[in-house]
């Protein structure tokens, strides 16, 4: 476990860099993951991803599987890349406060 500060207040996050309290989530957080995972500016574009995932998660409970996210957003896989150059599981769940998806997102 670890920690990321976030306007001066010591937020926990797991050994990948997720919260570990998803109700701690918020737009400023969103901002000092971005810099972590080299977003280097959040668009539209990304927050209509992040806000699908959290839509998703908390009517789910799990993060979407690529294709439903691909499908439901618009975006290409390739797309989701270029926004996320981490990824999906790790760059855009991370972003959008989710824990660390387990299967493929």
């Amino acid at each position: 476990m670890g920690f990321v500060t976030v306007k001066d207040k010591q937020i926990e996050v797991d050994e990948d860099g997720f919260l570990v309290d998803p109700n701690l989530w918020n737009e400023t957080i969103v901002e000092v993951f971005a810099k972590i995972e080299f977003v280097e500016q959040l668009t539209e574009k990304h927050w209509k991803v992040i806000n699908y995932l959290r839509d998703y998660y908390q009517k789910f409970g799990i993060a979407p599987m690529i294709r439903k996210l691909c499908k439901d957003t618009g975006f290409t896989l390739k797309e989701i890349y270029e926004l996320f150059p981490s990824g999906p599981a790790k760059g855009a769940c991370k972003l959008a406060g989710l824990p660390k998806p387990t299967g493929c997102v």
